[in-house]
């Protein structure tokens, strides 16, 4: 006994001094360890850019994991003196023992073996990321450099598609830890990486434990954030051995037919093969009676397969981005289907079978070319959201669609294209399609009229008295005029009218009966390519409505209305401008049905900065809340908005937030955060309103924040503009006006310094749309003051930012010296809006204050012109109104080509013009005044009846502007002539009547 009890001490002193022997060995292991991996840090940082930062960082890291390193080795070394079997088995296969617990462990009783296999596999880890990461930078992160399995496998999921580099470790992952790697039963890898995909397609056959695989691209981005396409085209047939699998997502790939070992996986429930190039779907469904998810969105799909009828347990189809021009009959047949997205396709009709699927919730329809939306729609039981926004529902057809045969395409509308003298044209019961000078088009359909009726079309210039814009409109087009006003169509008659506009904003048109404005229900779409008016060029953008009767049009751009009807049971309405903006209406908000609209106006950070002198300030959207009826609400109505630019819920300061609130009526901004509780999320405030108006979220270290708010919001009303002053260069008497914004000024001088020239531009100046101004010549200038548009001496204009501010007059010297005259032309504010703020107002007081530029304008003397003189001339008497030589001048300004009809209409021969334009056949201007001149010189003595002849002829060449302008100017003359009569005395009517 006492032999045994020595033997046993002495076996106990053997094992004690073989651990510390093991526990020494292990010690100075893991610290060779740790100067290996600080070597190669060290030489890592020698390749890359120094990031000193992120080393300290990951060498504290590496330390505290080999401390935690060493403690496992304590731990496991007690335990294998606890069991010296287990130990013995941990020592035959390592990778037994790495599966036995969460964070893989390889030390064994031999300390050398474990610290090294340990050492190896870490090593190994990072030099295959490090190995992987490709020449390009990119802006995913690479896995840690001391990589444990923990860190991408979680509860057997396994993650590798954050991470670049992550499809290759699948296959390291596989040669360390083949045993955990088989339980993984959840698994997303990136197909981004070629080189490493077809390994990886290779090992997922033995994972038969898998129910969720994503191979999806777009999971990494290059070094511009751009997101990376995959590769993945095609499957292995092996695939088909994965019987568990559930959840599949194949997005983002290049997959041009459904790979069939798909077809053979009778578990799977959700199939995603989105943003593929996908032709065509499989004929054979039926394996798949478990799939309930089927998304094959954006891909290059025309038709479905009737198959599709045999996924009985199909609960979500979502075939949207395609170019799908109908859908299968038997599609009715899948008596599951909950939700349907159809959108973003060519849909003509829907088919009657939808009318079967009565479990249908959802059913989304919109941007398609549905012309009706179909009846038995409302009448299923459980449909409670219908989205068929973006069709021509309830239009007509317009160019007509193709016809099947030749003879049936002659049937339709007849072409009817008029020139620029053409105002009046017939339309008859068989009905035309009307193409106007500039690309306006009207089609008017069979049966419209009952007999042949004769119409009439003009265009005129915009007048600020009649016209009316409401805040942040814009005008895109001049007012046309279609007469008669009277006449009613018996079917509607479809106007297109072109604008031009780029930004993203709501083209609408609207209608003037002679009293008010109405805004007809437009769209849009590329003019005719048949449409003369651009001849081999670009079609027109044209704004579209239907009417029954004609009268005053224009196209005006207002921010995009998004409106929603809200019940009793309550409603969401979200921003189409930015989505991140909502207005939720909670369930017994109202008590009647309302109709609610919601306006955004994004706004420039730079903008906000300059005008508030605070280089940290920002705002979010300006929202404008309107509704009919107005009623107040029963309950408040929860408003989110973005956070202003550059901040989040960790670092906005809430002394420095501030929410303002304006009436429609004026234009005072009230802060009214003190009322009005602010939510703050990591994105979004979110605030409650209890009625509607304009809103705005601002972010500001100014405490006085109304009146800067006020400022910014009356610059978002103004445009900054430039004035020209040019010169023609073949006659310098002949001057061009225009009034820019400022963007487009350089544009401008380089397309007409061909033919004119003049000083450079003006400095900047502000006005509003819609806003009146005037030019006057100054310093020894002048022009004839007997136009329409001369008021006091000055020309008047009316800025409109999408339309061209320009005049062509005529100036002369008011002194009488031979040398040259150097003049001036100002521009001055006309009457004030009604809408400018107080402070603007106070500014605009008085004739100085309203000056906004001044250019130079050089005469040259009597020499120095080389057109000929023009002599006086008066035209017509005094009772009935003179034309002077200025008249003259000003109205040959606009004839342009149209000088041939006129001159025929005036009484010239063929030959007299021919010879005309022969003589001036360099310059179109002079054959003109040639032409007007020479008929007034004819015509000076014949007495009252050479001015109607005049007008008469403007109005048979289809020029009744000018014939307009004419008039305007007699009548002007006719009332300055009574006018003197009255001041010396004299009886008018009685002189009259003499």
């Amino acid at each position: 006994m006492e032999k045994e009890s020595e033997w046993m001490m002495c076996q106990k002193e053997d094992v004690a001094e073989t651990d510390s022997i093991c526990s020494l060995l292990r010690r100075l292991q893991m610290q060779q360890m740790v100067k290996c991996q600080e070597e190669h840090t060290r030489q890592q940082q020698g390749r890359r850019r120094p990031q000193c930062k992120e080393t300290e960082v990951e060498a504290s890291q590496l330390e505290e994991d080999t401390k935690h390193s060493e403690n496992d080795g304590r731990e496991a070394d007690g335990e294998n003196r606890a069991d010296d079997k287990r130990r013995n088995e941990e020592e035959d296969d390592e990778s037994v023992s790495s599966s036995s617990s969460d964070v893989p462990s390889l030390d064994t009783c031999t300390p050398t073996k474990s610290v090294e296999s340990s050492s190896s596999s870490s090593n190994l880890l990072y030099s295959h990321i490090t190995s992987s990461c490709p020449p390009l930078p990119y802006l995913c992160p690479p896995v840690p450099p001391p990589v444990e399995l923990d860190v991408v496998l979680v509860d057997s999921r396994l993650t590798l598609d954050v991470y670049r580099g992550g499809t290759a470790l699948l296959k390291t992952l596989w040669e360390n830890f083949p045993g955990k790697v088989k339980e993984v039963q959840y698994l997303r890898i990136g197909s981004e990486e070629s080189e490493s995909l077809e390994t990886v397609l290779d090992l997922l056959p033995h994972l038969r434990l898998l129910r969720s695989l994503a191979i999806r691209g777009h999971c990494l981005q290059d070094s511009l954030g751009h997101p990376l396409p995959g590769v993945l085209s095609s499957l292995p047939p092996s695939l088909s051995s994965l019987t568990l699998l559930t959840h599949l997502d194949l997005s983002f790939n290049c997959f041009t037919s459904l790979p069939p070992c798909l077809l053979s996986l009778p578990c799977l429930s959700i199939l995603i093969l989105s943003h593929n190039h996908l032709s065509s779907l499989p004929s054979n469904w039926g394996c798949l009676s478990s799939l309930t998810y089927l998304s094959v969105m954006g891909n290059q799909l025309c038709s479905l397969p009737a198959s599709l009828a045999q996924l009985g347990a199909l609960h979500t189809l979502d075939v949207s981005h395609n170019f799908l021009e109908n859908l299968p009959e038997e599609i009715g047949e899948l008596r599951c289907l909950n939700k349907m997205e159809l959108s973003h396709n060519r849909l003509r009709e829907l088919p009657e079978t939808l009318q079967t699927l009565v479990n249908l919730r959802e059913l989304m329809a919109n941007s398609n070319h549905l012309r009706c939306v179909p009846e038995f729609l409302t009448k299923l039981p459980h449909l409670k959201t219908l989205d068929v926004r973006n069709n021509p529902t309830g239009r007509s057809t317009t160019p007509p669609p193709a016809l099947p045969n030749p003879a049936q395409a002659k049937a339709g509308p007849s072409e009817l294209h008029l020139g620029a003298s053409q105002h009046r044209f017939s339309v008859t019961p068989a009905g035309h399609h009307v193409f106007l000078p500039r690309g306006v088009e009207l089609l008017f359909p069979e049966g419209c009229v009952g007999h042949s009726t004769e119409l009439e079309w003009a265009e005129t210039r915009p007048d600020k008295k009649w016209i009316c814009l409401e805040e942040h409109d814009h005008l895109l087009s001049w007012p046309l005029e279609l007469l008669p006003h009277g006449i009613i169509f018996q079917k509607p008659v479809q106007v297109c009218m072109p604008y031009q506009q780029k930004t993203r904003r709501e083209i609408v048109v609207r209608r003037f009966d002679g009293s008010s404005w109405s805004t007809l229900q437009t769209w849009t779409r590329r003019g005719s390519p048949s449409n003369s008016a651009r001849p081999g060029g670009r079609r027109a953008r044209l704004a579209c409505c239907t009417v029954s009767h004609f009268s005053w049009f224009v196209v005006v751009s207002c921010p995009v209305r998004d409106t929603c009807s809200v019940s009793p049971e309550g409603a969401l309405l979200v921003s189409s401008v930015n989505p991140a903006i909502k207005l939720r209406f909670l369930p017994s908000s109202t008590t009647q049905t309302r109709t609610v609209t919601l306006q955004v106006l994004q706004v420039e950070v730079s903008v906000v900065r300059e005008l508030s002198s605070d280089p940290t300030a920002s705002a979010s959207p300006l929202l404008c809340l309107s509704q009919s009826p107005s009623l107040p609400y029963l309950q408040p109505v929860t408003v989110q908005v973005p956070l202003p630019p550059g901040l989040t819920g960790h670092t906005v300061d809430m002394s420095c937030l501030y929410l303002l609130h304006r009436q429609p009526d004026c234009q005072t901004w009230t802060d009214v955060t003190p009322q009005t509780p602010l939510r703050v999320t990591q994105l979004y405030v979110v605030f409650s309103v209890s009625h509607f108006s304009w809103y705005w979220l601002w972010y500001t270290t100014q405490r006085c924040v109304s009146g800067v708010v006020r400022k910014v919001y009356q610059r978002l009303r103004q445009f900054r503009v430039q004035f020209l002053v040019l010169q023609r260069k073949s006659d310098p008497e002949q001057v061009l006006l225009q009034c820019l914004p400022h963007n487009k000024v350089e544009n401008t001088i380089q397309y007409l310094s061909s033919l004119y020239e003049g000083p450079q531009p003006s400095d900047f100046c502000e006005l509003l749309e819609g806003e009146q101004f005037f030019a006057g010549f100054e310093k020894g200038i002048d022009i004839s003051t007997e136009r329409p548009d001369c008021i006091n001496g000055r020309l008047s204009f009316i800025f409109y930012s999408h339309l061209k501010n320009h005049k062509e007059v005529y100036i002369c010297s008011n002194q009488k010296q031979q040398g040259p005259v150097k003049g001036q032309v100002s521009f001055y504010r006309g009457e004030m809006p009604s809408d400018v703020p107080q402070e603007v107002a106070q500014k605009r007081r008085g004739p100085n204050s309203q000056w906004l530029a001044t250019l130079p304008l050089r005469l040259p003397g009597a020499g120095g012109i080389s057109e000929p003189q023009i002599p006086p001339l008066r035209l017509g008497d005094p009772e009935n109104g003179y034309l002077t030589e200025a008249n003259l001048l000003a109205i040959s300004l606009q004839i342009s080509q149209d000088w041939r009809s006129i001159g025929i209409n005036l009484g010239f021969s063929y030959e007299e013009l021919n010879r005309m334009q022969h003589k001036h056949r360099d310059d179109l201007g002079v054959l003109v005044l040639d032409i007007l001149f020479h008929w007034a010189r004819r015509r000076g003595h014949t007495g009252p009846g050479a001015v109607p002849e005049l007008i008469d002829a403007m109005t048979k060449s289809g020029r009744q502007d000018l014939a307009d302008e004419i008039e305007d100017i007699v009548s002007l003359g006719k009332r300055k002539y009574r006018d003197s009569l009255r001041r010396v005395g004299l009886d008018t009517e009685g002189l009259l009547a003499e």
